[in-house]
């Protein structure tokens, strides 16, 4: 019995339409940044590695507030890209005619921090921890703030404005940092820069 000769199959694939565009997003409530410490994580592998626990040291909030900061890397401080990018994709929620699975795959921001135009100052807030605890909290807050960022996007899956519009009701509806609309808060918020802003 002749064996059957495999036959070629040619397969053309959909190019894809990778366009750029900037965003620039405006705060319209305090950023508060709160960035893992190096000591913090540190405790938390020490914990998971089962080592002997030291004491507690003394709570240094000048340290506290600096360690809260995201250093970028062009002097100043930034943001992590990804938590605009989550922001936006949760907007869909908010938004007919998007899915969150859609969004996710149709745009990226190019970066790993934005940075955030602004100066920090410090904040103490009382927060509860374990066992209804309160503690006291030193973080970095930019009560006036902006941020520009490049994104690439697939231009057949997802137009520039509609990526504004899931950007602008991000800033209103999820917002970024600590204390967020999309955590009971209203620090965060912001809405996308308009001409002459």
């Amino acid at each position: 019995m002749k064996r059957a000769t495999p036959q070629e199959v040619q397969i053309e694939l959909p190019r894809l339409n990778l366009q750029t565009m900037q965003v620039t997003v405006i705060g319209d409530s305090s950023l508060i940044c709160h960035k893992w410490s190096h000591k913090a994580k540190q405790e938390m592998l020490d914990k998971q590695m089962k080592k002997a626990k030291q004491g507690r040291a003394a709570k240094d909030p000048e340290q506290d507030y600096i360690d809260s900061l995201y250093p970028h890397p062009e002097g100043g401080y930034g943001f992590p890209a990804v938590a605009f990018k989550v922001a936006a994709v949760d907007a869909c929620s908010h938004i007919a005619n998007m899915t969150k699975v859609e969004a996710r795959g149709a745009f990226h921001i190019n970066c790993e921090l934005v940075k955030i135009q602004g100066r920090p100052n410090p904040r103490e807030d009382m927060v509860k921890i374990a066992m209804g605890t309160a503690d006291l909290r030193y973080r970095g807050e930019f009560k006036e703030w902006k941020a520009s960022f490049q994104l690439r996007y697939n231009a057949n899956v997802i137009n520039p404005e509609q990526i504004l519009n899931l950007f602008n009701t991000a800033g209103f509806a999820i917002g970024v940092g600590e204390w967020r609309p999309q955590k009971d808060g209203s620090f965060g918020m912001f809405h996308v820069a308009t001409k002459g802003e």
